[in-house]
């Protein structure tokens, strides 16, 4: 199932906005030979914000806690935009605000397979 999973990331452009460098380069390096293009990453709010206004996203995931702010401005873009999230934290479900409960929440270390199936198999609005 993992493996059948991750292949809904061919050709997409997914954003990865995190702040822990080998974290993001380990799900960059995964996402780059399941097909995808990534943008990125980024590790805060504003560097997020200029890559959403600038580039063609079609899904995005996201560590809600970037060098001491929430990643939350980046998800209200996102979702003013119809582009898919996925939320990546360590940090418990709790510090999600109530507006974003109908969004997937992974806990790290995120699982590719469960990502993918939350942005594009039909099971996003679930939290995980």
């Amino acid at each position: 199932m993992e493996n059948s999973a991750i292949e809904l990331f061919a050709g997409k452009r997914v954003l990865i906005v995190e702040d822990e460098y080998f974290l993001a380069d380990e799900t960059r390096r995964k996402l780059e030979k399941a097909g995808a293009t990534v943008v990125g990453p980024v590790a805060g709010v504003t560097a997020a914000l200029e890559l959403v206004e600038n580039e063609k996203i079609d899904a995005a995931i996201l560590d809600v806690h970037l060098e001491g702010e929430f990643v939350f401005p980046v998800a209200e873009e996102l979702e003013r935009r119809n582009i898919p999230f996925v939320f990546a934290t360590a940090f418990d479900p709790a510090i999600i605000p109530v507006k974003f409960t109908g969004f997937s929440l992974c806990e790290k270390p995120t699982e590719l397979g469960k990502i993918a199936e939350a942005l594009f198999g039909g099971r996003a609005a679930e939290y995980h």
